[in-house]
């Protein structure tokens, strides 16, 4: 049974498209409107080495199955593929780069006196980061960050090492920056019950799911955003490319000019609520001749420390030795490099400036060189892209209901359990409501 009214999803990341495809196979019509003129949002690819390769989102928690789930609704089950479990390394301003310890939550160790702790931190950072356990405890302010807990309970050495190039690398912040609960509300749940940090973080590795934490697309997500799309299409949604929405409201919205009614859902933040934080992020995959790279010397990829010299990346995946989809071929490589901000001003994937495709290859060659040892390296091809992700959000009253980062959930796990949960039973309650109310 159709309804005279569609769903109107505003925006056409991976969000808007998954709360798109909830709708739809409810029964419902839709409409979904972006603004740029492409689908996807954070997840976007570029063709490098033969490969159509992720220089946006690349993978997502395996935490109560929404991918997986989403995937198989699909079918796109058999695409569902695992990361190589082999640890990312740490480059610091320590002499020797060092593997992330097995056991952490964030890059706290749950054991500070194993050996791959103390190869971290040496023999007195591990015993200070063990003091955790005879320290008094303390309450938990909410408004106390993850730096400033760590550093207290178990000292400023394991901040520097292993917290906040684990926290730059995901959130993009310093440790110091981020609150304890945005980055855990389970560690802050469990630091807050037993007040030592070492069991807290026991506690959330034993909670959670044996195997991986993160999974992957065989071919990379941008499949699965082209299978949205496929689906949504069999299904008969509109889907409005360069449509500029100027108002929105729970019942209707305004695009391009003309009212559109319908049970609204934003996707897209700045509209149902204000944005208070956000991070700016580029991505460089590159493709690399280098035997040197055959053996990965740095496992999946190195996590880069604030303030380490001589590099100018923040983090570099190995993918060809992260995922089995892309495991090299003749010597050639696909890494990916992520940066604070652009390392050329221009865009050399979109664009025939020699000079700026020269410029990145130089720099790509160098921090390679310093985060991976290697020395026979040949960069081949690269591709720059900028992407901003929304980290905070104050929510408007009365405004429709969001999803995604729109409505401050960060983490394809999470915005995809929201969006194919109760977003879209909410929405049409909302409206209801409103109706009945007037």
């Amino acid at each position: 049974m159709r309804h005279s009214q569609p769903v109107v999803v505003v925006g056409a990341g991976i969000a808007g498209l998954a709360v798109a495809q909830r709708a739809a196979a409810l029964g419902r019509d839709v409409v979904v409107l972006e603004r740029s003129d492409r689908v996807g949002g954070q997840i976007h690819q570029t063709n490098l080495a033969g490969h159509q390769v992720d220089v946006g989102a690349e993978s997502f928690a395996v935490r109560g199955g929404a991918g997986a789930a989403l995937l198989a609704d699909l079918g796109l089950s058999d695409a569902l593929t695992l990361p190589n479990p082999a640890p990312a390394w740490v480059h610091g301003t320590a002499k020797h780069p060092y593997p992330l310890p097995a056991t952490g939550v964030l890059g706290i160790p749950s054991d500070p006196l194993a050996a791959d702790v103390r190869r971290a931190l040496g023999p007195l950072g591990a015993l200070r980061a063990a003091a955790d356990r005879l320290l008094p405890t303390s309450p938990l302010s909410d408004d106390a960050t993850l730096g400033s807990v760590v550093t207290r309970r178990m000292g400023a050495r394991v901040t520097r090492r292993l917290v906040d190039p684990v926290v730059r690398g995901v959130y993009s912040a310093h440790a110091d920056d981020l609150p304890l609960r945005v980055a855990s509300s389970p560690l802050a749940d469990a630091l807050a019950a037993g007040g030592r940090l070492a069991p807290a973080a026991a506690a959330v590795r034993a909670a959670a799911p044996a195997g991986s934490a993160v999974a992957g697309v065989t071919g990379g997500l941008g499949r699965l955003v082209a299978a949205l799309v496929a689906d949504l299409g069999s299904r008969g949604a509109d889907i409005r490319l360069r449509s500029t929405v100027t108002d929105v409201a729970a019942d209707h919205v305004v695009v391009d000019g003309e009212r559109l009614d319908g049970t609204v859902v934003v996707a897209a933040p700045g509209l149902a609520g204000e944005v208070l934080t956000t991070r700016t992020i580029t991505v460089v995959a590159a493709a690399v001749r280098s035997r040197d790279l055959d053996a990965a010397p740095r496992g999946t990829g190195v996590l880069v420390a604030p303030g380490s010299p001589g590099v100018t990346a923040r983090a570099l995946t190995h993918s060809s030795a992260k995922w089995p989809w892309l495991t090299a071929r003749d010597g050639v490589h696909v890494l990916r490099l992520s940066y604070d901000a652009p390392p050329v001003a221009r865009r050399p994937d979109d664009s025939d400036d020699d000079e700026a495709r020269a410029a990145l290859m130089a720099i790509v060659a160098a921090d390679l060189a310093a985060l991976t040892g290697a020395r026979d390296l040949e960069v081949l091809d690269v591709a720059q892209h900028t992407w901003t992700r929304t980290l905070a959000v104050r929510p408007i009253p009365d405004a429709p209901v969001a999803v995604g980062e729109a409505s401050g959930r960060t983490g394809l796990a999470a915005i995809l359990t929201h969006a194919r949960g109760d977003a879209v039973g909410h929405a049409l309650a909302t409206v209801e409501a409103r109706k009945a109310a007037s």
